[in-house]
Protein backbone atom coordinates (compact mmCIF):
# COMPACT_ATOMS: atom_id res chain seq x y z
CA UNK A 1 0.00 0.00 0.00
CA UNK A 2 1.20 3.53 -0.79
CA UNK A 3 0.35 6.54 1.34
CA UNK A 4 0.68 10.15 0.29
CA UNK A 5 1.50 12.41 3.22
CA UNK A 6 2.70 15.92 3.78
CA UNK A 7 2.01 19.31 5.27
CA UNK A 8 2.11 23.05 4.67
CA UNK A 9 2.68 25.30 7.69
CA UNK A 10 3.00 29.08 7.39
CA UNK A 11 4.18 31.58 9.97
CA UNK A 12 4.35 35.38 9.79
CA UNK A 13 7.46 36.25 11.79
CA UNK A 14 7.71 39.66 13.44
CA UNK A 15 11.51 39.52 13.40
CA UNK A 16 14.19 37.13 12.12
CA UNK A 17 14.17 34.10 14.44
CA UNK A 18 15.17 30.48 14.83
CA UNK A 19 12.39 27.91 14.36
CA UNK A 20 12.68 24.22 15.25
CA UNK A 21 10.47 21.77 13.38
CA UNK A 22 9.83 18.09 14.09
CA UNK A 23 7.89 17.18 10.99
CA UNK A 24 10.16 14.66 9.26
CA UNK A 25 9.26 10.98 9.09
CA UNK A 26 11.02 9.10 11.89
CA UNK A 27 14.29 7.33 10.96
CA UNK A 28 12.53 3.99 11.64
CA UNK A 29 10.32 4.59 8.57
CA UNK A 30 12.61 6.49 6.22
CA UNK A 31 13.55 3.26 4.48
CA UNK A 32 9.89 3.02 3.38
CA UNK A 33 9.93 6.38 1.59
CA UNK A 34 9.20 6.14 -2.13
CA UNK A 35 9.82 9.84 -2.75
CA UNK A 36 11.90 12.22 -0.63
CA UNK A 37 10.45 13.67 2.56
CA UNK A 38 12.21 17.00 2.13
CA UNK A 39 11.49 20.19 4.07
CA UNK A 40 10.90 23.03 1.60
CA UNK A 41 10.78 26.72 2.49
CA UNK A 42 8.90 29.43 0.59
CA UNK A 43 11.72 31.95 1.03
CA UNK A 44 15.49 31.42 1.29
CA UNK A 45 16.46 30.30 4.80
CA UNK A 46 19.27 28.29 6.36
CA UNK A 47 18.04 24.80 7.26
CA UNK A 48 20.07 22.38 9.41
CA UNK A 49 18.95 18.77 9.94
CA UNK A 50 19.86 17.11 13.24
CA UNK A 51 18.77 14.29 15.54
CA UNK A 52 17.41 14.97 19.03
CA UNK A 53 18.01 12.99 22.24
CA UNK A 54 15.15 10.60 21.42
CA UNK A 55 16.35 9.79 17.91
CA UNK A 56 13.84 12.05 16.14
CA UNK A 57 14.84 14.12 13.12
CA UNK A 58 14.62 17.88 13.62
CA UNK A 59 15.12 20.86 11.34
CA UNK A 60 16.60 24.08 12.68
CA UNK A 61 15.65 27.01 10.49
CA UNK A 62 16.94 30.57 10.69
CA UNK A 63 13.79 32.27 9.43
CA UNK A 64 13.75 35.85 8.13
CA UNK A 65 11.14 38.38 9.17
CA UNK A 66 7.81 38.11 7.38
CA UNK A 67 5.85 35.16 6.01
CA UNK A 68 7.55 31.80 5.62
CA UNK A 69 5.96 28.49 4.65
CA UNK A 70 7.31 25.02 5.36
CA UNK A 71 6.06 22.11 3.29
CA UNK A 72 6.62 18.54 2.20
CA UNK A 73 4.69 16.14 -0.03
CA UNK A 74 5.86 12.55 -0.34
CA UNK A 75 4.92 8.92 -0.89
CA UNK A 76 5.65 6.16 1.59
CA UNK A 77 5.20 2.40 1.38
CA UNK A 78 3.16 0.74 4.13
CA UNK A 79 2.36 -2.89 4.86
CA UNK A 80 -1.35 -2.15 5.09
CA UNK A 81 -1.50 -4.25 8.24
CA UNK A 82 -3.29 -2.96 11.35
CA UNK A 83 -1.43 -2.25 14.59
CA UNK A 84 0.10 -5.45 15.94
CA UNK A 85 -1.70 -7.06 18.87
CA UNK A 86 -0.11 -9.57 21.24
CA UNK A 87 -2.46 -10.47 24.07
CA UNK A 88 0.07 -12.91 25.50
CA UNK A 89 2.74 -10.21 26.00
CA UNK A 90 3.61 -10.11 29.69
CA UNK A 91 4.58 -7.09 31.75
CA UNK A 92 8.34 -6.96 32.34
CA UNK A 93 9.43 -6.42 35.96
CA UNK A 94 11.23 -3.11 36.43
CA UNK A 95 14.47 -4.82 37.41
CA UNK A 96 14.50 -6.66 34.05
CA UNK A 97 13.75 -3.67 31.82
CA UNK A 98 16.38 -2.48 29.32
CA UNK A 99 17.96 0.90 30.01
CA UNK A 100 16.16 2.46 27.02
CA UNK A 101 12.77 1.87 28.68
CA UNK A 102 13.55 3.34 32.10
CA UNK A 103 13.03 7.05 31.25
CA UNK A 104 9.49 6.20 30.17
CA UNK A 105 8.55 5.08 33.68
CA UNK A 106 9.03 8.57 35.12
CA UNK A 107 6.84 11.64 35.48
CA UNK A 108 7.20 14.33 32.81
CA UNK A 109 5.81 17.77 31.95
CA UNK A 110 2.31 16.57 31.05
CA UNK A 111 2.29 13.17 32.76
CA UNK A 112 2.02 13.51 36.55
CA UNK A 113 2.42 9.95 37.76
CA UNK A 114 2.68 11.18 41.36
CA UNK A 115 -0.79 12.75 41.19
CA UNK A 116 -2.47 9.82 39.44
CA UNK A 117 -0.60 6.89 40.99
CA UNK A 118 -3.20 6.09 43.63
CA UNK A 119 -5.97 6.40 41.04
CA UNK A 120 -4.17 4.04 38.69
CA UNK A 121 -3.65 1.34 41.32
CA UNK A 122 -7.23 1.60 42.58
CA UNK A 123 -8.57 1.18 39.05
CA UNK A 124 -6.16 -1.35 37.56
CA UNK A 125 -4.42 -3.06 40.46
CA UNK A 126 -6.70 -6.07 40.06
CA UNK A 127 -6.18 -6.48 36.32
CA UNK A 128 -3.96 -9.10 34.74
CA UNK A 129 -0.44 -7.63 34.28
CA UNK A 130 0.64 -7.30 30.68
CA UNK A 131 -1.39 -6.65 27.55
CA UNK A 132 -4.73 -7.00 29.34
CA UNK A 133 -3.76 -4.32 31.85
CA UNK A 134 -2.73 -1.87 29.15
CA UNK A 135 -5.95 -2.54 27.24
CA UNK A 136 -7.97 -1.93 30.43
CA UNK A 137 -6.23 1.45 30.74
CA UNK A 138 -6.95 2.27 27.10
CA UNK A 139 -10.62 1.31 27.51
CA UNK A 140 -10.90 3.52 30.58
CA UNK A 141 -9.30 6.56 28.93
CA UNK A 142 -11.34 6.09 25.76
CA UNK A 143 -14.55 6.13 27.77
CA UNK A 144 -13.57 8.86 30.21
CA UNK A 145 -12.51 11.62 27.80
CA UNK A 146 -14.83 13.22 25.27
CA UNK A 147 -13.02 14.11 22.04
CA UNK A 148 -13.52 17.49 20.38
CA UNK A 149 -11.24 19.94 18.55
CA UNK A 150 -12.95 22.74 20.46
CA UNK A 151 -11.56 21.23 23.67
CA UNK A 152 -7.91 21.66 22.62
CA UNK A 153 -5.65 23.39 25.17
CA UNK A 154 -1.89 23.28 24.85
CA UNK A 155 -1.26 23.34 28.61
CA UNK A 156 -3.67 20.57 29.70
CA UNK A 157 -1.93 17.84 31.71
CA UNK A 158 -2.96 14.22 32.20
CA UNK A 159 -4.43 14.99 35.62
CA UNK A 160 -6.41 17.90 34.22
CA UNK A 161 -7.62 15.77 31.32
CA UNK A 162 -8.76 13.12 33.78
CA UNK A 163 -10.64 15.68 35.87
CA UNK A 164 -12.09 17.73 33.00
CA UNK A 165 -12.99 14.65 30.92
CA UNK A 166 -12.51 16.47 27.60
CA UNK A 167 -9.64 16.79 25.16
CA UNK A 168 -8.03 15.97 21.83
CA UNK A 169 -5.79 13.06 20.85
CA UNK A 170 -2.81 14.35 22.83
CA UNK A 171 -4.94 14.37 26.01
CA UNK A 172 -5.99 10.75 25.47
CA UNK A 173 -2.35 9.79 24.98
CA UNK A 174 -1.10 11.76 28.00
CA UNK A 175 -3.61 10.18 30.36
CA UNK A 176 -2.99 6.65 29.11
CA UNK A 177 0.78 7.12 29.27
CA UNK A 178 0.52 8.42 32.84
CA UNK A 179 -1.67 5.56 34.05
CA UNK A 180 0.64 3.00 32.43
CA UNK A 181 3.74 4.53 34.02
CA UNK A 182 2.00 4.60 37.38
CA UNK A 183 1.53 0.83 36.98
CA UNK A 184 5.28 0.40 36.21
CA UNK A 185 4.71 -0.07 32.48
CA UNK A 186 7.09 2.01 30.31
CA UNK A 187 5.05 4.23 27.99
CA UNK A 188 6.16 6.81 25.45
CA UNK A 189 4.21 9.47 23.57
CA UNK A 190 4.12 9.39 19.75
CA UNK A 191 2.90 11.69 17.04
CA UNK A 192 2.68 11.32 13.30
CA UNK A 193 0.39 10.78 10.35
CA UNK A 194 -2.81 8.73 10.67
CA UNK A 195 -5.27 9.02 7.81
CA UNK A 196 -8.78 7.66 7.37
CA UNK A 197 -7.51 4.37 5.94
CA UNK A 198 -9.63 1.30 6.59
CA UNK A 199 -12.19 3.36 8.52
CA UNK A 200 -15.14 5.56 7.50
CA UNK A 201 -14.11 8.88 6.00
CA UNK A 202 -14.17 11.85 8.37
CA UNK A 203 -15.02 15.33 7.01
CA UNK A 204 -12.96 16.98 9.75
CA UNK A 205 -9.75 18.71 8.58
CA UNK A 206 -6.75 16.38 8.57
CA UNK A 207 -4.23 16.91 11.37
CA UNK A 208 -1.23 15.19 12.84
CA UNK A 209 -2.25 12.54 15.36
CA UNK A 210 -1.02 11.40 18.78
CA UNK A 211 -0.91 7.89 20.22
CA UNK A 212 1.46 5.98 22.52
CA UNK A 213 3.65 2.91 22.77
CA UNK A 214 4.29 0.62 25.73
CA UNK A 215 7.15 -1.74 26.46
CA UNK A 216 6.01 -5.29 27.13
CA UNK A 217 7.50 -8.70 26.43
CA UNK A 218 8.70 -8.59 22.85
CA UNK A 219 9.37 -4.85 22.67
CA UNK A 220 7.35 -1.70 22.01
CA UNK A 221 3.68 -1.96 21.00
CA UNK A 222 1.30 0.68 19.66
CA UNK A 223 -1.89 1.68 21.48
CA UNK A 224 -4.36 4.46 20.69
CA UNK A 225 -6.69 5.57 23.48
CA UNK A 226 -8.63 7.98 21.27
CA UNK A 227 -9.65 5.44 18.62
CA UNK A 228 -9.27 2.28 20.74
CA UNK A 229 -8.99 0.02 17.72
CA UNK A 230 -6.06 -1.22 15.62
CA UNK A 231 -5.52 1.19 12.74
CA UNK A 232 -3.85 0.98 9.33
CA UNK A 233 -1.21 3.32 7.98
CA UNK A 234 0.40 4.98 10.98
CA UNK A 235 3.56 6.88 10.07
CA UNK A 236 5.58 7.93 13.11
CA UNK A 237 7.23 11.35 13.13
CA UNK A 238 8.53 11.56 16.69
CA UNK A 239 8.59 9.82 20.07
CA UNK A 240 9.24 11.30 23.51
CA UNK A 241 8.13 11.46 27.12
CA UNK A 242 5.13 13.64 26.23
CA UNK A 243 4.01 16.36 23.82
CA UNK A 244 6.69 18.75 25.06
CA UNK A 245 9.37 16.50 23.56
CA UNK A 246 7.74 16.16 20.15
CA UNK A 247 6.25 19.60 19.42
CA UNK A 248 5.71 20.02 15.68
CA UNK A 249 7.11 23.56 15.71
CA UNK A 250 8.85 25.78 18.23
CA UNK A 251 9.35 29.47 17.41
CA UNK A 252 11.86 31.60 19.31
CA UNK A 253 10.13 34.94 18.92
CA UNK A 254 6.78 36.41 17.99
CA UNK A 255 5.28 34.53 15.04
CA UNK A 256 1.67 34.09 13.96
CA UNK A 257 0.50 30.78 12.54
CA UNK A 258 -1.45 31.70 9.40
CA UNK A 259 -1.75 28.37 7.58
CA UNK A 260 -1.80 24.73 8.65
CA UNK A 261 -2.56 21.84 6.30
CA UNK A 262 -1.87 18.14 6.69
CA UNK A 263 -2.56 15.37 4.20
CA UNK A 264 -2.54 11.61 4.80
CA UNK A 265 -4.32 9.38 2.33
CA UNK A 266 -4.00 6.03 0.62
CA UNK A 267 -2.98 6.23 -3.03
CA UNK A 268 -5.55 4.17 -4.94
CA UNK A 269 -4.88 5.30 -8.53
CA UNK A 270 -2.50 7.37 -10.61
CA UNK A 271 -4.64 10.50 -10.32
CA UNK A 272 -4.52 10.32 -6.54
CA UNK A 273 -0.74 10.16 -6.72
CA UNK A 274 -0.60 13.76 -7.92
CA UNK A 275 0.31 16.40 -5.30
CA UNK A 276 -2.63 17.79 -3.36
CA UNK A 277 -0.75 20.38 -1.34
CA UNK A 278 0.70 23.49 -2.93
CA UNK A 279 4.41 22.99 -2.45
CA UNK A 280 6.49 25.91 -1.28
CA UNK A 281 9.13 27.03 -3.71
Amino acid sequence: MQIRAGYRITFDCLNPMPIILKVAVHPDRRGDLLTPDTLLTSVPAEVIEQTDEFGNLIHRVNAPAGPISFSADFLIQDSGAPDLQNWSARQIPVEELPAEALPFLLASRYCETDLLGATAWSLFGGTQPGWARVQAIVDYVHQRIEFGYRFARATRTAREGHDERIGVCRDFAHLAVTLCRAMNIPARYCNGYLGDIGVPYSPAPMDFSAWFEVYLEGGWYTFDARHNTPRIGRVVIARGRDAADVAITHTFGTAWLTEFQVITEEVTDQAAAQPTLTAAA
